[in-house]
């Protein structure tokens, strides 16, 4: 008779506690593997998530954490950016989404001089220039000030990688798309006209 995920689960409680009761973490490190001990990690944060607010003049606020996140005008347009588009970007196509990352820059640095804003674009859809990276880096300490690291990973701008596979000779190619992953339902007031 094959047993419930529910009476798995049980016995594995049980199993558990007998082996930290014999003092044997080591075997129960060795049953249960890093790897699998990582994804637990990353699903445990994944319950602490809170919700972020963007409110009308483009504060992010962590309601359930009753933080905000200490971003400058520039920082705030690319995470929007890649908030707005949750399929992912390509660092290498930014230039694809110059009106777009122009317009959220303008939007949230309002009293800006608007030839600094567009050679602050610029130099964000060149893709010779490290500052998307830079950027990136910014927004990342930001989120990593407020939360652990394994919460922080879905606030993050990070990598994925989408294989591709074409035509008869099967030529694989890759996209190496950068998102963030935080569930859409815990985002409110994302801007969506331009």
């Amino acid at each position: 008779m094959q047993r419930t995920p529910e009476e798995l689960s049980d016995e594995l409680r049980h199993l558990v506690r007998q082996l930290q009761a014999a003092g044997r973490n080591d075997l129960l490190l060795r049953a249960i593997t890093v790897p699998v001990l990582e994804e637990l990690r990353i699903e445990a944060a994944r319950g602490r998530l809170s919700h972020l607010e963007i409110t009308a003049d483009y504060r992010f606020l962590l309601t359930d954490y009753g933080k905000e996140v200490d971003l400058d005008p520039v920082h705030k347009a690319v995470y929007l950016l890649f908030l707005r588009h949750e399929e992912g970007i390509e660092f290498k196509r930014l230039a694809d989404y110059r009106s777009e990352l122009l317009y959220l820059y303008k939007e949230t640095a309002n009293r800006m001089d608007y030839a600094k804003i567009v050679e602050t674009v610029d130099r964000l859809t060149d893709p010779t220039d490290n500052a998307i990276n830079e950027k990136c880096s910014r927004i990342k300490r930001a989120f990593l000030s407020l939360m652990d690291e394994y919460s922080a990973s879905y606030y993050v701008i990070s990598s994925h990688t989408r294989r591709h596979i074409e035509g008869t000779a099967s030529a694989v190619w890759f996209e190496r798309l950068k998102s963030v992953s935080l569930p859409r339902h815990l985002v409110s007031g994302l801007p969506n006209r331009l």
